[in-house]
């Protein structure tokens, strides 16, 4: 995420400020320029009409009619508001959902709505399992992601971590993984990088549900962490796909924030391979193996700092030279796919 500053008096700006809390400045993100926009000086822009329910700062384009921003024009459905905890939940899945469309829109990747295409647009369902007997099932079908609004909630979130042994769980991450399921239909479905996809990931033919059933009955391969990102991406070749995806974008992402603040830590007692030179932008770079090479050192530095305040790593993956290799065949579908 890139660091924005109020342009007044120079304060950092959160990505999801109103304003500086210092001199009082009123602003508002332009998602399709990528910039923060002064209210009091260029009256024309228009807040999103989720700007006090769901706390959004995004502003629909200001020549369209649109009352909602380009990232909340992707809701179907919301979790029931007049549950007080749903109001909470809510405007913390629409933070992570801005921050998936963000990078999105960095990387010049093109979607539909569902207004555009009512048959796989696009489209988000928050569901809550109050009244539902059978729970809600967080998922991506033609372009219908659902999501658990229970996943907003920390200790409920820490739980399911727990429960299903996984080192990393969070929001953003959900919403990562879950559009990777609609870029695969978009970037290798039907296009004459499916056979490469194969060789890298696996057969996508294999039945689906018979192998998820498989993975939750017998457990992932025992050399899972040799081939593959995580224990879950070795159920299925689209599930592979989905968590290589999602932990693309985690590294463009961190390697972002790296790149805007310039963190390059060095270390004083490491060789000159623990030193991270991220003085690139990553989302717009075409060298993968320069993104390898300074994740590898930040990561080393940001668990340094966490373990330093009694807090778990904050990045807890050893990539394998098998998980290398999938990530560049992402990176150059991703490329070859910008807009």
């Amino acid at each position: 995420m890139r660091a924005f500053a109020c342009e007044q008096c120079g304060l950092w700006l959160d990505f999801d400020a109103f304003g500086c809390v210092r001199c009082g400045a009123v602003y508002g993100y332009l998602p399709w320029e990528g910039r923060f926009q002064r209210l009091d000086v260029l009256e024309q822009y228009r807040r999103c009409g989720n700007a006090d329910s769901a706390a959004c700062n995004w502003m629909p384009e200001a020549e369209s009619d649109f009352e909602l921003c380009v990232a909340c024009r992707l809701n179907r459905t919301i979790p029931n508001l007049n549950a007080p905890q749903n109001l909470v939940r809510w405007r913390r899945i629409e933070d992570a959902k801005r921050r998936m469309v963000y990078s999105l829109l960095r990387l010049g990747l093109s979607f539909e709505t569902r207004l555009q295409n009512p048959e796989s647009g696009l489209a988000f369902d928050f569901l809550s399992e109050e009244g539902l007997p059978e729970g809600v099932k967080t998922g991506h079908l033609r372009g219908l992601i659902t999501l658990n609004v229970a996943e907003a909630d920390d200790a409920a979130r820490e739980r399911m971590r727990t429960e299903l042994h996984e080192p990393f769980r969070t929001l953003v991450g959900h919403f990562r993984h879950e559009v990777g399921h609609y870029f695969w239909d978009r970037l290798i479905a039907g296009t004459p990088r499916i056979e490469q996809f194969r060789a890298s990931f696996g057969d996508e033919r294999e039945d689906y549900g018979g192998a998820l059933d498989r993975h939750y009955r017998e457990g992932p391969p025992s050399d899972w962490s040799e081939r593959f990102v995580s224990a879950y991406a070795s159920a299925h070749a689209w599930e592979d796909w989905a968590e290589t995806w999602a932990h693309y974008l985690h590294i463009v992402d961190a390697l972002e924030t790296a790149y805007s603040y310039r963190l390059e830590p060095q270390s004083r007692e490491a060789g000159a391979d623990r030193a991270a030179a991220v003085d690139f932008d990553p989302y717009v770079e075409d060298r993968f193996d320069d993104m390898l090479r300074a994740m590898t050192p930040l990561g080393f530095a940001v668990n340094s700092l966490n373990r330093s305040l009694g807090q778990p790593d904050l990045y807890p993956f050893c990539l394998a030279p098998a998980v290398h290799e999938k990530l560049r065949f992402i990176h150059g579908a991703v490329r070859a796919g910008a807009s």
